[in-house]
């Protein structure tokens, strides 16, 4: 059994969180569609995007404490298999309550890989060159999302949504079997290979307490909760704000995410690291800038009446938003030692999810139908983008004045 290349794996795992987001966003481009077959309120429309969430939360902590104790490429296989599978049977579902316990399922596959992918990534690159390749592994948020967001809706259209949730999870069905063949690289410690200490409660306490890391994930967790609802109902705002079709929000919400996302998750990686270079703060500096950015221009998308100006801002504030795609992974790697690398993921995707956008799909719902006003409902979201920003500023002020390369960060538990 031969093991990977350090690129060969990056492309592999980077084409797999393709169709992750593929088969997450999905949902967004046809929700619409759903509330008016189903005669739904936005309240419950927002809670499919809740149901996603709380398995994927939930589950996220056993799948990391398993990936730092076991075979991550059968986590990975087996994460796929299940949300390819919760994907498929979401189109056959025939209630409310029903899609909703397969959005759960989604979550769940989603959670395994999400924890262990980018572990298995930090093994394989050295220190100096992580933040490069967790930026390109990012890369296939915005492309995934706008594919499933654009076929989503172009299927819809021509099909009914049904067959976009058959069409989206069907693959994932045999590319859950990609990896298996392969050995899994030894656990490193940055980037050396070294022996393996299993970490207790006490390591993990001890992460949990740190600064660095607390900084990091409720930053992430603010900018989480803006994010994710604006995905969650950013081609419905198209379509109730501004009078477009399914098929036209979809057409300029899937694109606008390739190219938003892309360019900004490609360039903030390389604005990171290049500034990380010269100063330890430079992951967090390119995050508290994006966010101070990003804010003003997602207040103006969801207030200005021309529809065309609305459009643009919205692109601004998704291409700042990405900006801190790599860098924040990166960040909370580094803030952890090798034995918890999984673990720390594991304990990021908790909390910024039980925090973040598992409640503010249905917060937004929830408050649209109370002031009966949509576009006033999602002013939320640039508030909780400016506290992200704010949280992250305070971590590379903190940074800029402990210069020390390490200062402040966990070391690895000695082995």
């Amino acid at each position: 059994m031969r093991a990977l290349t350090p690129r060969q794996t990056l492309i592999i795992l980077t084409g797999l969180n393709l169709f992750n987001y593929f088969d997450r966003y999905v949902l967004s481009a046809v929700l619409h569609s759903i509330q008016v077959d189903w005669g739904i309120s936005d309240s419950k429309a927002g809670w499919l995007g809740t149901a996603f969430m709380l398995g994927y939360f939930v589950t996220a902590p056993f799948f990391g404490w398993l990936g730092d104790r076991t075979s991550r490429k059968w986590l990975i296989a087996g994460g796929i298999l299940v949300w390819s599978a919760a994907t498929v049977m979401t189109g056959f579902a025939g209630s409310f309550t029903v899609m909703l316990c397969w959005r759960v399922m989604v979550g769940v596959g989603e959670a395994s890989y999400a924890t262990v992918s980018p572990a298995w990534l930090s093994d394989v690159y050295p220190r100096e060159k992580r933040n490069t390749a967790l930026t390109w592994f990012y890369t296939a948020i915005p492309i995934g999302a706008a594919i499933g967001t654009l076929m989503g809706g172009f299927i819809a259209k021509h099909q009914g949504w049904q067959h976009a949730f058959i069409w989206a999870g069907a693959p994932g069905l045999l590319l859950a079997l990609l990896l298996l063949p392969f050995k899994e690289p030894a656990r490193t410690t940055d980037g050396a290979p070294g022996e393996h200490r299993l970490p207790g409660m006490k390591d993990i306490g001890a992460l949990l307490r740190r600064p660095d890391y607390n900084l990091s994930v409720w930053g992430y967790t603010a900018y989480t909760f803006a994010l994710g609802a604006m995905a969650h109902w950013g081609p419905s705002f198209l379509q109730r704000a501004h009078g477009m079709t399914q098929e036209a929000a979809g057409g300029f919400f899937g694109p606008m995410l390739a190219v938003a996302g892309l360019g900004g998750t490609l360039i903030g990686g390389l604005a990171a690291t290049a500034w990380r270079k010269r100063h330890r703060s430079g992951y967090a500096g390119v995050l508290a800038a994006s966010m101070l950015l990003g804010a003003p221009a997602a207040w103006l998308a969801f207030t200005v009446p021309d529809r065309t100006l609305s459009m643009a801002a919205l692109a601004v504030a998704m291409f700042c938003c990405f900006l801190g795609t790599g860098p924040i992974n990166t960040l909370i790697l580094e803030c952890s030692p090798a034995a918890l690398r999984a673990s720390a993921m594991a304990g990021s995707i908790f909390i910024i999810h039980l925090f973040g956008d598992l409640w503010s799909p249905w917060v937004v719902g929830e408050l649209s139908d109370h002031w009966q006003n949509f576009s006033h409902a999602l002013l939320i979201l640039p508030v909780a983008l400016f506290i992200a920003g704010v949280l992250w500023a305070i971590l590379a002020w903190k940074q800029h004045l402990t210069p020390g390369e390490d200062h402040g960060m966990v070391k690895s538990p000695a082995v």
